[in-house]
């Protein structure tokens, strides 16, 4: 497969598998800082917007950098499934600990 034959913001490595060029990055990076910038906004609206901003957009931008910077598009559905089931975990802990120091 010649590289003339990718889209311009793609590339293939070795195994074939097609990669997201430099333009990609800075879509996804200019959404990570609307975000931030909406994030912010809502903080400036009191504290429960701040918190339920914080609940909802910060995975959201997590999910950005894992899937795009982190290349987990492109891995198998094994290490998917880990990252999943880790950040599952981690959730369930989070929740016990909050639940805990809440109900004290």
């Amino acid at each position: 497969m010649s590289d003339h034959s990718l889209a311009s913001s793609e590339h293939a490595d070795d195994h074939g598998v097609e990669h997201p060029g430099y333009g990609t990055f800075v879509k996804v990076w200019l959404a990570l800082v609307v975000l931030t910038g909406l994030l912010v906004l809502m903080s400036h609206f009191g504290q429960s917007y701040a918190v339920w901003g914080l609940l909802i957009l910060t995975p959201i931008k997590a999910g950005l950098v894992f899937y795009f910077f982190m290349h987990l598009k492109y891995e198998g559905a094994l290490l998917k499934g880990v990252v999943l089931v880790t950040l599952g975990t981690l959730l369930i802990f989070f929740a016990l600990l909050f639940s805990d120091v809440a109900f004290r």
